[in-house]
């Protein structure tokens, strides 16, 4: 495992063979066979451990921010971290195997926030769905890269972007609840 996610990680899973797995692992390809029969196999226990050992920001302790501005800031801070901290990785596995159902933890864990970012903002129907996809577009690790690889900004200077603009999408209801 620790060679696939090494592959993983510098060439993505799409240019990973199991002949280089065995060959970086010091093993025969049949011993990569024999603890990992198929590939979905292999990107289950490589993806898991990977999460294991590079968790997910834990959305839970934002909703006790109160204020929604002071809450998004926190969490782009926090994700904007993970996403720099894990660039590498991300970049080659998004782009290989975004809607593989090993991604669907990194996936959900973005929905789970954008969910505990929704409180505090007076919003309703398409305004509150509007909102919900603008906080889905914030955690997004595109739209990070984006800002910090493609125009240079500083993950701070990233986070306040996407907070003021995330901001003007709240005035439609007029903006967070007081």
């Amino acid at each position: 495992m620790e060679a696939a996610i090494d592959l993983h990680r510098t060439i993505g899973p799409a240019a990973t063979t199991v002949s280089e797995i065995a060959e970086r692992a010091g093993v025969g390809r049949v011993a990569v066979y024999r603890h990992f029969p198929d590939e979905l196999a292999l990107a289950r226990a490589c993806s898991g451990l990977y999460f294991e050992r590079h968790p997910l920001a834990d959305p839970s302790p934002w909703r006790r921010i109160t204020d929604p501005r002071e809450r998004l800031r926190t969490a782009l801070r926090e994700t904007y971290a993970y996403h720099r901290a894990n660039e590498p990785m991300i970049t080659h596995v998004l782009a290989d195997a975004r809607d593989y159902p090993v991604m669907a933890p990194y996936h959900e864990q973005r929905r789970r926030a954008a969910e505990a970012l929704l409180p505090g903002w007076r919003l309703r129907g398409h305004d509150r769905v509007g909102m919900r996809a603008a906080l889905s577009l914030a955690l997004s690790f595109d739209t990070w890269r984006v800002l910090a690889r493609d125009h240079g900004l500083t993950d701070e200077e990233a986070a306040g972007l996407v907070v003021r603009l995330t901001r003007d999408c709240g005035h439609a209801g007029g903006g967070p609840a007081s």
